[in-house]
Formats: structure tokens, C-alpha cells, sequence
């Protein structure tokens, strides 16, 4: 069965929770799930999967897993909640958790789509007046007994390769819709493709404050279940997947291991840095470690929000600036050519 989006996580995380603390047992809320009228037929048959594994007398962490529509962090977490006796507030917390993993997915998705469309529209405008009026322009230039030349000519032969070339540039487009494709729905293109993105400074700072975000939050999750924080670092190092970030968690996991103090060896290791390096030292020397890391990772979600809102701010008046710049300098190359002529009769 294909792994569950952040949403449908989210929401049967709640469910469980929901039915957990109300004292009702994992395979009664199961029944109960599964008789929701709002429920498709593949979450009927999830659930059933579960529950038939439940009656056998398994525990709720190998039955998610045995289904393969649940993460590996998420299994782990039930399994946690289940030995200490706190599943209902490790399905709360995981409830948390995947809302905030679908908010960074979407402002990844926002950050990515706004500019590919606007920048795709700029590309369709441009193609229509080379296609389109472009040869307009050149018939109304011969019946005045003149050609187009200049930079008017050098853009009617763009359009003009364009038309005679134009199932070359057809197949490029499919070639660049299959990678685009590749990228976003693939995990070693989705890979590949950060690993791009990661190359300029916008992106390298997003992707550092998405970590950042994922590594607090899983990290409050574990701390907050009764876990030492060398433990619950090895947890959520599985659910990051920028390189540079798993790297500084190696770092600090050696630094714990060789003897630091828990807030130190995050500093070091330049996992936090700045006002979250002041806000984890408190929160370590207090005992309100965990509360602490949920409030960086509130942080780091404002901090993504905010680059994402800037960054579409900015791009959206570039792009018409640009937008404008271009369809001017066309019509401009033909029409003070075509006012010299008519002017001259």
C-alpha cells in the first residue's frame, strides 16, 4: 500500500488520540474508524488490515509497519507510546507533527510553483508575439515596400526557426515536463532536485530552517515522551534528509557521546545558533527542554513563512518589470521602424 500523505497521517494520528483518551482501546477505535461514512474504501481496507493484525495479539507499532503505509519515525514513535504507556500523547504529538510536515511541504510546493508559473507565462506571452505578430508586422512592412531588419528582423527569425523547428522544441518541452515530473514525484529526483536548488543562498537557508523545524519538533516529541536527548537525536536524524544538516547531528551526537552538556553540543555543532542557542541553554539548565524545542520549531515554520512571503514579494514585481521590458523592446523594434516608413510616404 503506498505511505500515507502528511494529512491522512495527521488526521489518524488525531483519530487515535482522540479515541485513546477517551478510554476506548486501539482495536475498538479501529471498528469505530472504520464504520465513518467519511472514510474511502482504501482507509476502510487500511483499517481493517490493522485491526485483523491487532486480534492476532500483535502490538499497534508492527501492525503499521506490517501494513507499509505508515513512516519508519512514525512506527517508532508508536512503539515508544506503547512500552511507556503514552501512546495517546505520542499520537498527539504526531498529530502536531505532520501538520507542521504538510505546512513546510506546502511552503516548499509555494516557493517552487509561483515563480515556475509566472516565469511560464512570460514564456507564452513572448511566443505569441513572435509567432503571431511578429508575421503581422513583417506583411505590413512588405505591403509598404520595405523588410523588417535590425533587431525586428532578428526576432522574426527566432519565431520563424521556432515554426520551422518546432517539433524539436516540442520534444524539449515533453523532455523538460518528464524531469520536472521526476522531480516532484520520484524521492531520488525530489533529491536531485533540492540538491540543485541547494546551490544558491535562498534555498540553502530554506532548507536549513525546514531542518531545523523537523529536528526541533521530533526532537520536543521525544524529549517530552521521557527519552534522554543522545536517544531521541537518533530518532530524528531519520527524518531529515538534508545532507549537510545529517551531518552537524553526527557532530553533535559524538559531542554528547564524548561528554558535553546537551545545550552545548548543539551549539557547537551549529545545529542552533543565535537566539535558539540563548532559548535551548535556558531551557536545558530549567528542565523545560522539550517545551523549548517546540517553541524553535514554531520559530523556524514563522522564519520559512516569512523568507517564502519575502521572496514571493520580491519575484512577483521583478517578473512584470520584466514582462513589461520585453514585450516593449519587441513592439518597439517594429514600430519606430514602421512610423519612419509611413512617416516618409
Amino acid at each position: 500500500m503506498k505511505t500515507l500523505t502528511n494529512t491522512e497521517l495527521s488526521y489518524f494520528c488525531g483519530q487515535m488520540s482522540l479515541i485513546l483518551r477517551a478510554g476506548i482501546s486501539s482495536i475498538e477505535g479501529l471498528y469505530m474508524m472504520q464504520d465513518d461514512s467519511e472514510a474511502t474504501e482504501e482507509e476502510k481496507k487500511l483499517y481493517i488490515g490493522i485491526k485483523q493484525y491487532l486480534d492476532e495479539g500483535g502490538y499497534l507499532y508492527e501492525a503499521l509497519e506490517k501494513t507499509g503505509a505508515f513512516p519508519p519515525y512514525m512506527v517508532k514513535m508508536t512503539r515508544i507510546g506503547e512500552e511507556t504507556g503514552t501512546l495517546d500523547n505520542v499520537m498527539e504529538a504526531l498529530r502536531r507533527h505532520y501538520n507542521r510536515e504538510e505546512e513546510i511541504r506546502q511552503s516548499i510546493r509555494q516557493a517552487v510553483t509561483y515563480p515556475v508559473v509566472m516565469a511560464g507565462m512570460i514564456l507564452v506571452v513572448i511566443l505569441v508575439l513572435l509567432l503571431e505578430v511578429m508575421p503581422v508586422f513583417r506583411q505590413v512592412f512588405r505591403q509598404l515596400g520595405s523588410e523588417m531588419t535590425g533587431f525586428a528582423g532578428f526576432l522574426f527569425n527566432i519565431g520563424d526557426a521556432i515554426r520551422n523547428y518546432s517539433i524539436v522544441f516540442v520534444v524539449l518541452l515533453v523532455v523538460l515536463l518528464v524531469v520536472v515530473i521526476l522531480c516532484t514525484r520520484t524521492e531520488k529526483g525530489r533529491k536531485t532536485g533540492l540538491a540543485f536548488l541547494s546551490k544558491f543562498k535562498f534555498f540553502r537557508r530554506l532548507r536549513n530552517d525546514i531542518a531545523t523545524s523537523r529536528f526541533a519538533d521530533g526532537l520536543a516529541l521525544a524529549l517530552r515522551s521521557g527519552f534522554s536527548p543522545d536517544f531521541g537525536i537518533d530518532m530524528v536524524s531519520d527524518i531529515i534528509e538534508d545532507k549537510v544538516f545529517s551531518a552537524k547531528i553526527v557532530d553533535c551526537k559524538q559531542r554528547l557521546i564524548d561528554g558535553a552538556p546537551f545545550d552545548e553540543a548543539l551549539k557547537q555543532s551549529e545545529i542552533l545558533s543565535g537566539v535558539n542557542a540563548r532559548m535551548m541553554t535556558i531551557g536545558h539548565r530549567t528542565g523545560s527542554s522539550d517545551i523549548v524545542m517546540e517553541q524553535i520549531s514554531d520559530l523556524s515554520q514563522k522564519k520559512i513563512d516569512t523568507s517564502i512571503s519575502n521572496a514571493l514579494g520580491t519575484i512577483e514585481p521583478v517578473l512584470i518589470v520584466v514582462l513589461s521590458l520585453v514585450i516593449g523592446a519587441i513592439l518597439m523594434s517594429v514600430m519606430f521602424p514602421l512610423l519612419g516608413i509611413v512617416s516618409s510616404i
